[in-house]
């Protein structure tokens, strides 16, 4: 059976930076008939549940792994470290879990795929990559955004 990594939230964890999770019928069917390695790479990273909102702030994920973004709570508190080391603990469930498909969290700062919020708290997206999402993708994973949450 072909394994497909996803964002815990999204199989009903309440892991979600307010406590929440995002189960729907969509995502359910989507990995129906699959081998499923649910993971939150916040929590694996050392965040708390519930936590404050962060955003990626001068780039996407592949900009804070390559050193030159940083991820940022709503208070200014740096978060960075713990994205970072959340999404290698989330390429090593994959890799465990023979998964060679993700299907993550939208927009998260973690988890968003092709669209992230921008860094100003208001709303707003912009092109991108989460952390997660760029590390997986830069190790031949690929990565889907999930559908309706």
């Amino acid at each position: 059976m072909e394994a497909i990594l996803v964002s815990a939230c999204l199989r009903g964890v309440p892991c979600r930076f307010d406590g929440r999770h995002k189960a729907s019928p969509e995502v359910e069917e989507a990995v129906s008939g699959r081998a499923v390695v649910s993971f939150c790479p916040e929590v694996a990273g050392g965040l708390a549940t519930p936590r404050r909102p962060a955003e990626l702030v001068g780039g996407d994920g592949h900009d804070v792994l390559d050193g030159t973004a940083r991820v940022v709570e709503d208070t200014g508190n740096d978060v960075t470290e713990q994205f970072v080391a959340g999404a290698h603990r989330a390429l090593e469930a994959a890799r465990r879990g023979g998964c060679t498909e993700a299907l993550l969290m939208p927009r998260s700062p973690s988890c968003g795929r092709a669209r992230v919020y921008d860094g100003s708290f208001t709303g707003e997206l912009v092109p991108g990559d989460g952390v997660t999402a760029a590390l997986l993708e830069r190790n031949g994973i690929t990565v889907r955004a999930a559908p309706a949450v």
